[in-house]
């Protein structure tokens, strides 16, 4: 099992979108960094381009997951409320009434995946990030 920690660094995201209820794909392609503000938290940033139904547009978000006296991790919003359990290959659940995302994070230190569904009355939706260690040029 994989824990935050061990994914810190810099990833190349390649996410696809498949809005089943639109009947649409699209594609996010940016970074993902993951960095330690501490010992119990690291920062889960985001930026990229999302191509979906003929447009551009810029996308981004920021996660915490933070590590509870337990030694359990949990991810967070950036406000604050909670998103899901980290338990790397097992699915988690994120209720979101009148919604429900069940997703999964797979993977090793080199390359890794998180894959949402999304089922409810307004939504029918697959996301599948696929995460690639950035590799630096050498100067």
């Amino acid at each position: 099992m994989l824990l935050p920690t061990d994914l810190l660094g810099e990833w190349e995201l390649r996410r696809t979108v498949d809005d089943r209820l639109a009947g649409q794909r699209g594609t996010v392609t940016g970074t993902t960094t993951l960095t330690s503000t501490g010992p119990d938290e690291v920062r889960w940033d985001e930026a990229g381009t999302m191509h979906f139904g003929g447009r551009a547009t810029p996308v981004s978000r920021t996660l915490f997951v933070r590590r509870a006296p337990d030694d359990r991790w949990t991810v967070h919003f950036a406000d604050g409320r909670v998103f899901h359990d980290w338990a790397w290959g097992e699915r988690v659940d994120h209720p979101c009434t009148p919604d429900h995302y069940a997703g999964v994070l797979d993977g090793d230190a080199g390359h890794w995946t998180v894959r949402w569904e999304a089922h409810g009355p307004a939504k029918d939706y697959v996301l599948v990030s696929d995460l690639r260690r950035r590799s630096h040029a050498a100067d």
